[in-house]
């Protein structure tokens, strides 16, 4: 199957200290592959896998569902397990709600999480009526490139198939039900304005995680695609140093030092 520009997953193998970056729901590793660049330029080993269904044609995601998605980050949560002392789970949108997952199945293999505008809820009258409405009606419109910086561009569908919404919701009501299993460190950032995922839905997230080591952070200019925004820069420096903050500069920074 042919991949849209930009929906190739990616690899590196740096120091022992791991991120697994998680991109959206309809959206592609296009959307945080600047995210994950940047870790890798650092020296830390990077995984940012293609959720399955994602990035070729909705019609192929239209017979996935959330079991499929989160299967495949915990795979690569194993694989960066397995060579690194010390792995963080990282996610945009969708992403950051199976980061969250992660953190709460997999308690110490995860060091700490880092959200960017998380979902938590599937919101709307449509919502509701998803359960029926999907056998009558394939898709809705798309929500790919919610980004307030011009010329700026996510590679998603420009169609949400409807059969993927149901199971999305669905699994976000299981992972409300988790979210005090997260007892990690987490980095929590998110735009006031975003047009897809809702403010509330941080603050939910917020109120249930049972993590005591918590940093809220504001992205003022930024829309819902905030790793391609105005605020990509903030989101890079500030999730880096999260992780120096938990591993110690010289861990999270090794892989650099030995690569010079």
């Amino acid at each position: 199957m042919l991949l849209l520009p930009g929906a190739e997953p990616f690899r590196h193998d740096g120091g022992e200290v791991g991120v697994l970056v998680c991109h959206g729901f309809t959206g592609s590793p296009q959307s945080v592959r600047p995210w994950a660049d940047y870790l890798a330029e650092r020296g830390l080993s990077v995984s940012l896998p293609l959720l399955p269904g994602h990035g070729t044609r909705w019609q192929d995601m239209q017979i996935t569902g959330w079991q499929d998605w989160y299967a495949e980050v915990d795979r690569e949560l194993w694989r960066l397990r397995e060579r690194c002392a010390q792995v963080f789970v990282f996610g945009l949108s969708m992403g950051g709600a199976l980061a969250l997952r992660l953190a709460a199945h997999h308690g110490d293999a995860v060091s700490g999480v880092c959200v960017v505008n998380p979902a938590n809820k599937v919101h709307g009258l449509a919502a509701k009526a998803l359960p029926v409405v999907r056998h009558l009606v394939r898709t809705s419109k798309g929500i790919a490139s919610d980004i307030a910086k011009d010329g700026a561009t996510e590679t998603g569908y420009d169609r949400v198939p409807l059969h993927a919404a149901h199971s999305f919701r669905r699994f976000l009501q299981r992972l409300d039900a988790e979210l005090p299993l997260v007892t990690q460190p987490l980095l929590l950032m998110h735009s006031p304005e975003d047009h897809v995922v809702p403010p509330a839905d941080s603050a939910r997230i917020l109120s249930r995680v049972s993590s005591r080591d918590v940093t809220e952070r504001l992205l003022e200019r930024s829309y819902h695609v905030a790793t391609l925004d105005h605020d990509a820069g903030t989101i890079f420096d500030e999730s880096y140093a999260f992780i120096g903050r938990l591993t110690g500069a010289a861990a999270a920074g090794e892989g650099a030092a030995g690569r010079g």
